[in-house]
C-alpha cells in the first residue's frame, strides 16, 4: 500500500467544532476493506422521519452504490447511510449490485428499518470486487456505540488519498428557530464534479418537505461542487446526500414561497462551496489553491466554460506551481475553450495585478511584482473577455510532481 501523503500546506488550522444535530448519530468501524489501522467504514442512523435528496455523478459508468441511491430517492425516507472507504465498488457487475443489496441489508438489521431506507457510498479502487461480507457484525456493533457528535472521526473513515478531513457548519434563524447545517466530504483526486462531489454529506435539522430539499440541492451544486477541479477527471463514484430530519421543530416546509427558505438555502450554499473549496485545497499534491474568475463573457455558461478550460490546463496549473505567471497560457485556455472570444479585447489578471489588456502585454507590466505574488499560496486569475455581461467563478489548485507520484502509486 503507498505511504501516506504529507499534510496539505492548505489544510485548515483544524476541524470546525460541528455540533449535534437532532436526530442524526454517528460512529466509525475497522472492517478491513483495504486499510489497515485505520477506520474506513461510517454508519450514520438518523430518526425516522428523515428526508434525503442527493446529486450524483453523471458518468455512464456510475458504482453499484450511485444506483443503489438513486433508487432510493424514489421513496426518499432515510434511517441510516453506510460510507466505506478503500473499495468504490465500481466497474464490479454483478458482484457490486449484490454487495450493495447485502450491505442495505445488514444495516437495516443494525438501523431497524427497511432496506430501503439505507443510502451507501464507496470510495477507493475501482474494478475490485467489495466482500460485503465484512460489514456482518460490524454494523450491528457500531450501532451500538453511535453518538451526536462524532462529525471529525467520519469525515477520518471516508479518506482515501485526502490528506484532511474536511467539514463545515452554519446555524440559521428558520421561522424563529435555530437549525443546524452540518456537511462533511472526502476528495483530492478525480475530481472534476458533474452534478455532485467525490463524496458529501450534508445533515440538517431543519423540517423541509423532501421535494424542496432536492430543489435547494440540485440549485446549490451548481456554484459550489461544480465548480471545482483538481484534474479534470469525474468519477464514476460521485454522490451528495442531504439528509433533513426535521427535528428542529416548527411546521413543515411545503411551499417553495416560505420566507424560511430564503436563508436557510443562503446558508446551505455557503456549507456546500466551503466543502468544495476545501476539496480543491487538499488536490492530490496541491500547494496553491487557485480562483479563476471570468466576466465579460457572452453568457453565464460560455463564462463557466472558459473558467473550467484555464482551471483544467496542464500548463496553466503547471505554471502556478511553478510560481510563474505565465499569461501566454491563459490566452492559450480561453482560446481553446470553444466560447466566443476576441484576442484584441481580452485582458488578464493575476491577483490585482494586470499583465495583459486589449490583446497585449499590459505597458506596465512588472515581472518583479507579479512574481512576488505568485509566491503567495491562494492566487486568484482573473479574465476579461471583453463581449459580454456575464460572470463566473470557479476552483481549482496546481499541479505538482507529487500528483504524478501519488497515482502512480495508488493501486500499490
Amino acid at each position: 500500500m503507498a505511504k501516506a501523503a504529507p499534510l496539505s500546506p492548505l489544510a485548515p488550522a483544524r476541524f470546525p467544532d460541528l455540533p449535534p444535530v437532532a436526530g442524526v448519530r454517528m460512529a466509525t468501524a475497522e472492517a478491513g476493506i483495504r486499510y489497515k489501522g485505520r477506520t474506513d467504514v461510517l454508519l450514520v442512523l438518523m430518526d425516522e422521519g428523515t428526508q434525503a435528496a442527493g446529486v450524483f455523478t453523471r458518468s455512464k459508468c456510475p458504482s453499484a452504490p450511485v444506483d443503489w441511491c438513486r433508487a432510493a430517492l424514489k421513496d426518499g425516507s432515510a434511517r441510516a447511510l453506510v460510507v466505506n472507504s478503500g473499495n468504490a465498488n465500481a466497474f464490479t457487475g454483478k458482484k457490486g449490485a449484490e454487495a450493495v443489496a447485502l450491505t442495505a441489508e445488514l444495516a437495516a438489521e443494525a438501523a431497524g428499518c427497511r432496506p430501503s431506507e439505507i443510502y451507501l457510498a464507496s470510495t477507493g479502487v475501482i474494478g475490485e470486487p467489495l466482500d460485503a461480507g465484512k460489514f456482518r457484525g460490524v454494523l450491528v456493533e457500531t450501532a451500538g456505540r453511535v453518538s451526536p457528535g462524532a462529525f471529525e472521526d467520519a469525515g477520518r473513515a471516508i479518506m482515501t488519498t485526502d490528506t484532511f478531513p474536511k467539514g463545515v457548519t452554519a446555524s440559521v434563524d428558520f421561522g424563529g428557530t435555530t437549525v443546524t447545517i452540518n456537511g462533511i466530504a472526502k476528495g483530492a483526486g478525480m475530481i472534476a464534479p458533474d452534478m455532485a462531489t467525490m463524496l458529501s454529506f450534508v445533515f440538517t435539522d431543519a423540517p423541509i418537505a423532501r421535494d424542496l430539499l432536492q430543489g435547494l440541492l440540485s440549485k446549490g451544486v451548481v456554484d459550489s461542487f461544480n465548480a471545482v477541479t483538481v484534474d479534470s477527471d469525474t468519477s464514476t463514484s460521485d454522490t451528495l446526500l442531504l439528509f433533513a430530519t426535521g427535528k428542529a421543530g416548527g411546521a413543515l416546509v411545503t411551499d417553495a414561497g416560505d420566507p424560511r427558505l430564503a436563508d436557510f438555502a443562503k446558508a446551505l450554499d455557503g456549507v456546500l462551496l466551503d466543502l468544495a473549496q476545501q476539496v480543491a485545497r487538499d488536490g492530490e499534491g496541491a500547494r496553491k489553491f487557485v480562483t479563476v474568475e471570468v466576466r465579460g463573457a457572452t453568457s453565464k455558461q460560455a463564462a463557466r466554460r472558459i473558467g473550467m478550460s484555464i482551471a483544467n490546463s496542464p500548463l496553466v496549473k503547471t505554471a502556478v506551481a511553478g510560481e510563474d505567471a505565465n499569461w501566454g497560457r491563459v490566452v492559450m485556455a480561453v482560446g481553446k475553450a470553444g466560447e466566443e472570444a476576441d484576442r484584441d479585447r481580452l485582458a488578464i489578471w493575476f491577483g490585482n495585478i494586470r499583465v495583459a489588456v486589449d490583446g497585449e502585454r499590459d505597458p506596465s507590466y512588472d515581472e518583479q511584482e507579479v512574481s512576488a505574488y505568485m509566491k503567495g499560496q491562494a492566487i486568484t486569475i482573473a479574465v476579461d473577455i471583453g463581449l459580454g455581461e456575464a460572470s463566473d467563478r470557479v476552483y481549482t489548485c496546481d499541479l505538482t510532481k507529487e500528483y504524478v507520484a501519488i497515482n502512480g502509486d495508488y493501486r500499490s
